[in-house]
């Protein structure tokens, strides 16, 4: 099938020639008929499907059908997405779609100056692409309006749920009419979306393309299980391969991606962080460097990394593995994009074993242990069954590395250092996980290890 095929008018086919757009995807060639017909749609699809295009390419061929009211531009068409890095790209793929067209369309993120927002929506726009939260600050303040949306579209709605958007977005959709065509796309559809699905849609054509449980099976997979404390050595070492020529780095935490661009400018790898605490101005200019390859390593959270769309791009790494399953498949599949292959590596530590056992039943395979590497966890050389343990406790004496020495009230894991604060503070990444014995006045002498019969671990 062509584009030709979706009976697609022909200033749309002359744009999508001009963008190399030569075969559609499966999600474009089920839904574009479906959305052309006026029928809602529920589009179930993880990330690097196609799903933009599968929404407006056919959306902007409605607008185009429909004749424009007399007067100033009204906002027709609303698309909802999560944050400002997909907002821009979908916004940047409407303007290549609608170039022969005299369709207008702007992009209301936060993270830049309001002022320019406003003057474009006072010039008028057909189409807005928005962000929740800039969205609802321009409705408050009577700058936008949206009692003439015609065709509304949800995207990433889980995300939008995860971030805690889900009330804005309930308050943006009350503003519209309510006879509307509604577009819905999720990659997963946890219980609240799928309570939103039945209160928007009316009799939706359901599209579903490649189960969020199946990964990508040209990306090759690996893990190697290192102490957290060798995490950074590791992905050094990994980067002193020249075949790597550009890896998006998936931390937890934004402190955790500064962290690691710090620790890599340290050993001469070019990289940058994009995260929420970058302006918007920054964390485009970090994915405009890595793009253009001036950038070899980009680091990112996962919010931030929603809408990063990067054509051979060679490898992921998950210098952080993720606490759920689903995230993990969005995470690999930024590679191994528009039939190109790609390679997903996986640090794991030891209180993350668990999240690895998840990840291998959600995507129902085993993922290859890379076990010839300089920073091996002690761990993996014991028994299966005492991996399960490593969640909510401390790693036991066999397992501490020189670069973790040991704490001294080994018995005590709920404490840390005598000073009474949970273990749980001593694990996020913005903490060390322990001090050298000089540091810690409370470590105990090792006369009284001696008496407990038990021996010091040895620097």
């Amino acid at each position: 099938m062509t584009f030709q095929d979706l009976q697609l008018l022909s200033p749309i086919l002359k744009a999508l020639a001009k963008e190399n757009y030569v075969t559609p995807t499966p999600i474009q060639e089920q839904a574009i008929p479906a959305v052309l017909e006026g029928r809602d749609l529920l589009g179930c699809a993880q990330t690097g499907t196609g799903k933009t295009a599968a929404f407006s390419l056919p959306m902007i061929q409605r607008l185009m059908q429909q004749s424009r009211p007399p007067g100033p531009r009204r906002i027709r068409s609303l698309i909802l997405t999560p944050t400002r890095e997909l907002a821009i790209q979908i916004s940047d793929n409407l303007k290549a779609y609608s170039q022969f067209t005299t369709l207008r369309s702007t992009a209301i993120v936060g993270g830049v100056s309001q002022k320019v927002q406003e003057r474009a929506l006072q010039q008028g726009a057909d189409i807005v692409i928005a962000t929740p939260g800039r969205l609802m600050d321009l409705m408050n303040q009577k700058q936008i309006d949206l009692q003439h949306v015609e065709i509304l579209v949800l995207d990433e709605a889980d995300r939008m749920l995860d971030m805690g958007f889900i009330n804005d977005v309930k308050k943006i959709i009350s503003r519209m009419p309510a006879k509307k065509q509604t577009l819905f796309f999720s990659a997963t559809m946890p219980p609240e979306i799928l309570k939103l699905v039945k209160t928007l849609l009316v009799d939706p054509v359901k599209v579903e393309i490649t189960p969020v449980s199946s990964t990508v099976d040209r990306i090759k997979q690996s893990v190697y299980l290192v102490e957290k404390a060798n995490k950074q050595k590791l992905l050094n070492y990994l980067l002193e391969d020249k075949s790597i020529v550009s890896a998006l780095v998936f931390t937890r935490t934004k402190h955790g991606a500064d962290r690691v661009v710090r620790d890599l400018a340290k050993a001469k790898v070019a990289a940058q962080a994009i995260h929420g605490n970058k302006s918007q101005n920054a964390r485009q200019l970090a994915l405009n460097n890595f793009k253009s390859g001036a950038t070899r390593v980009l680091v990112a959270t996962d919010i931030a990394a929603r809408g990063i769309d990067i054509e051979e791009l060679s490898h992921v790494i998950n210098f952080n593995l993720p606490n759920i399953p689903e995230t993990y498949v969005h995470r690999i599949g930024r590679t191994g994009r528009a039939g190109q292959s790609g390679i997903a590596i996986s640090f794991c530590e030891e209180e993350e074993l668990p999240y690895l056992k998840d990840i291998e039943k959600v995507i129902r395979k085993t993922v290859p242990q890379v076990k010839e590497h300089p920073f091996p966890m002690m761990l993996a050389a014991q028994p299966a069954g005492k991996q399960g343990s490593a969640v909510g406790k401390r790693p036991s004496a066999s397992v501490q590395t020189e670069a973790r020495p040991a704490k001294a009230n080994g018995s005590n894991g709920g404490q840390r250092q005598g000073q009474g604060r949970s273990q749980g503070a001593g694990r996020s990444e913005g903490h060390s996980r322990g001090r050298s014995e000089k540091q810690n006045p409370s470590r105990k002498p090792k006369s009284e290890w001696f008496q407990q019969g038990r021996k010091p671990q040895s620097k």
